[in-house]
């Protein structure tokens, strides 16, 4: 499974920077003089990166082979990828990366599976979006008081949410 860690935005200059909007939590990891990322669409990459420098909150990237405004403009929109392989494991056992997340059976307490994640949103407060068996999405805040188990093996998060929040047969 590829991991998106972050996206091209628009050309910096005229010798073929792109600013990139990062979607990891470790830039100084992915974003390294030679590392390779793979590219949504895949017919604009793989980029290897040749220079890295912050900002105003984003990274200015030069790829190799792009070294004008308009090589770096037919960028814009690129999604930069790496396997999930290459994740690093998690010190923390209450951290988890999003692709550990999607496809979990969602569950309250003692009971059956509602729904499943289908996304992680990431504003300001984490949310977990859930589709319920009945095609309704809710987004639950990921916080422990509310999730309080998460178990990768069994494929299952449980949610102790507000009656009617996972409730199939209950309007949102």
């Amino acid at each position: 499974m590829q991991l998106v860690v972050g996206r091209i935005g628009r050309p910096h200059g005229v010798r073929g920077e792109v600013s990139v909007d990062v979607r990891t939590d470790d830039p100084a990891l992915r974003f390294v003089p030679g590392a390779s990322l793979a590219t949504d669409p895949a017919s604009a990459g793989p980029l290897v990166i040749e220079q890295v420098r912050p900002h105003s909150g984003f990274l200015l990237v030069r790829f190799a082979g792009v070294h004008d405004r308009d090589a770096a403009g037919e960028l814009r929109g690129v999604l930069l990828l790496v396997e999930s392989d290459d994740s690093p494991p998690l010190d923390d056992p209450d951290e988890f990366y999003d692709h550990q997340l999607i496809g979990l059976s969602v569950a309250a307490p003692g009971a059956e599976p509602v729904g499943r994640v289908t996304d992680v949103l990431h504003h300001g407060q984490d949310l977990l979006v859930v589709r319920r068996t009945d095609g309704r999405e809710v987004y639950v805040p990921f916080v422990r008081a509310l999730v309080p188990e998460i178990d990768l093996e069994a494929g299952l998060l449980v949610v102790d949410a507000p009656p009617g929040l996972l409730d199939p047969d209950e309007s949102v």
